[in-house]
């Protein structure tokens, strides 16, 4: 559906509603947010993968190649993704370098030097990590040491290297936040930002990831636009997922769910991330193409509330 056709249903709904309820505000069109995600079906090629992409209603997509791709492969996902105006959001890394086993830290670093450079190469917005842990059996797991500065400055350092060793001019590297590691806060992003002092670092922000706490999740709308106050101009690209509180149990127990059915104000979300430009939104963690169309069918609904077009 084209902006026009859009706006056009958008009256015509809106004009129905007013005859029934004349307390309905219509927000016209006029902001609009791209929206992404994984690609679960098989494609060979730059073409299979653009009309896979067109299908489900997508302006941005997740890297197409992994590190190893040939020069020639890269190129020719780049060129039909910009034919297409489809902006390529990230290379994800996902894996530990400040692993306390020094040589998982240094194959970590590696993959994370590979995975910037194949950002920088296909001109994806950023290439994305978290921060690591001191956890020597969870990769992503929780550790006492997380959050010591010896570690605040382990991370810096190795993030400085990882940019400096790739040199990207088009590219950033972005670390995701995630509850019990750097960066666990809007602030703490601050504090690294700073510290990291590199014009190539940046943010990947999913807010989903910073609700720590019953008052982090029954005020999440007020947590978002601290967010994107203190970090908007640094983002690069968003994690669009949904959160729950169980109340079943006598200890907080915050469970991620898909877009629709938690409290994630999806209304401040694509609001505040629609004032920043091809910054994507893109889906994850779904395990079929049907709750990935869920998903989207929702985020899509709370944008037309909205007047913004995803």
């Amino acid at each position: 559906m084209n902006r026009r056709t859009f706006n056009k249903k958008l009256v015509q709904s809106a004009a129905l509603l007013s005859v029934a309820s004349p307390l309905y505000s219509f927000q016209p069109v006029n902001k609009s947010v791209r929206l992404g995600g994984p690609v679960l079906d098989k494609f060979t090629n730059p073409e299979e993968w653009i009309a896979i992409l067109k299908n489900l209603g997508y302006r941005a997509a997740y890297s197409p190649v992994k590190v190893g791709a040939s020069s020639a492969e890269i190129k020719a996902y780049e060129k039909a993704a910009k034919k297409e105006n489809i902006i390529i959001s990230e290379v994800g890394v996902w894996n530990n370098p400040i692993d306390p086993d020094k040589e998982k830290a240094k194959a970590a670093i590696k993959k994370c030097v590979d995975s910037l450079a194949l950002a920088e190469a296909i001109g994806a917005n950023c290439c994305v990590n978290i921060s690591g842990s001191k956890n020597p059996e969870k990769w992503a797991g929780p550790h006492q040491d997380n959050f010591k500065k010896e570690t605040f400055d382990e991370i810096v350092e190795v993030t400085r290297n990882i940019i400096k060793e790739v040199n990207p001019t088009r590219t950033y590297f972005v670390l995701e936040a995630m509850p019990w590691a750097y960066p666990d806060s809007a602030d703490s992003y601050v504090r690294l930002i700073k510290s990291i002092n590199h014009k190539q670092f940046g943010v990947h922000l999913d807010p989903m990831n910073l609700i720590i706490s019953p008052r982090d999740f029954y005020n999440n709308g007020a947590l978002i636009k601290e967010a994107f106050q203190k970090l908007g101009p640094n983002i690069r690209s968003c994690h669009g997922k949904d959160i729950i509180l169980k109340e079943d149990v006598y200890t907080p127990q915050l469970v991620e769910c898909r877009p629709g059915l938690g409290k994630m104000d999806y209304k401040v979300f694509l609001s505040e991330l629609s004032k920043l430009k091809d910054v994507p939104l893109m889906l994850e963690h779904l395990p079929t193409n049907e709750e990935y169309k869920q998903a989207a069918n929702y985020v899509r609904s709370i944008g037309e509330q909205e007047g913004i077009l995803l």
